[in-house]
């Protein structure tokens, strides 16, 4: 089976299903949310100490609140902006039964509904691989970001073995596809390399890149996969069971952060 666009309208139609553990969008926020986490939380650490009381973040495609839950829990202000009513909607319920105050806007990377120099923190992942425009994303973030604010992201690399995993694993063989639409575009996945670049033209110096994955060594997870895609298994169980987190390659997905010269 072989698509030729992404179908970015797939988070308007199961948009209300992020917090279910059933939902393959869930497989983001079984360990996905707590890996990433705790490396922008090190990153954090290390560029401003553990008080951030006051401080404003951004989250650049929100979908369901997942990271924009986890910030504002450490004290931040935040303000989350997604293309998906749908997932703004389910974001929004969410974060009332939690008690959470979380500004949700309705909006695209390519132009961004908040003003100038604003955010301490800029965070966009599960993003950049998607966006029609890469440079326009990344110049609206330098402009929203303050004079050196930090911007954390991560996103699938360009590679042989991502073009395996993301592609023809999680989305082309029916066994284990998790939907029935394609939601990326190896084309479209950013190599380290020209991230760096885009991201130095607009005034943002990358620090790092770290290797995003599973870091579960079991070969039954291909099992797991399999039950998940038939329905034996909740995406949200085998995300946990998949334990993702900072590895050692960057050959499927990478984290990183740039500061805001």
């Amino acid at each position: 089976m072989i698509w030729l666009v992404i179908d970015n309208d797939v988070y308007n139609r199961v948009g209300d299903s992020w917090w279910d553990e059933d939902s393959p969008l869930n497989l983001l926020h079984g360990s996905l949310t707590p890996g990433r986490f705790a490396y922008f939380c090190g990153v954090l650490a290390e560029h401003g100490g553990s008080d951030y009381s006051g401080l404003c973040a951004l989250d650049i495609g929100s979908g369901g609140g997942f990271l924009a839950e986890r910030f504002t829990g450490i004290g931040f202000r935040v303000v989350g902006v997604d293309p998906s009513a749908v997932s703004v909607d389910a974001a929004r319920r969410h974060a009332v039964g939690g008690d959470l105050d979380i500004d949700y806007r309705i909006g695209v990377g390519e132009r961004l509904p908040v003003g100038d120099a604003l955010f301490d923190v800029v965070y966009c992942c599960d993003v950049l691989e998607h966006v029609s425009d890469l440079d326009a994303v990344i110049a609206e973030t330098a402009r929203v970001l303050k004079p050196g604010g930090l911007y954390l992201f991560d996103t699938i690399n360009r590679t042989f073995v991502s073009k395996l995993v993301a592609i023809k694993i999680m989305q082309e063989w029916r066994l284990t596809r998790m939907f029935d639409t394609p939601i990326h575009d190896w084309s479209m996945c950013v190599r380290p390399g020209e991230l760096e670049v885009v991201m130095a033209r607009h005034g943002l110096r990358a620090g790092e890149f770290v290797g995003l994955g599973p870091r579960s060594k079991n070969p039954l997870r291909l099992l797991d996969l399999v039950r998940a895609g038939g329905g034996r298994l909740s995406y949200g169980e085998l995300s946990r069971r998949l334990n993702f987190g900072q590895v050692r390659t960057t050959a499927i997905s990478y984290m990183g952060y740039a500061v805001k010269q």
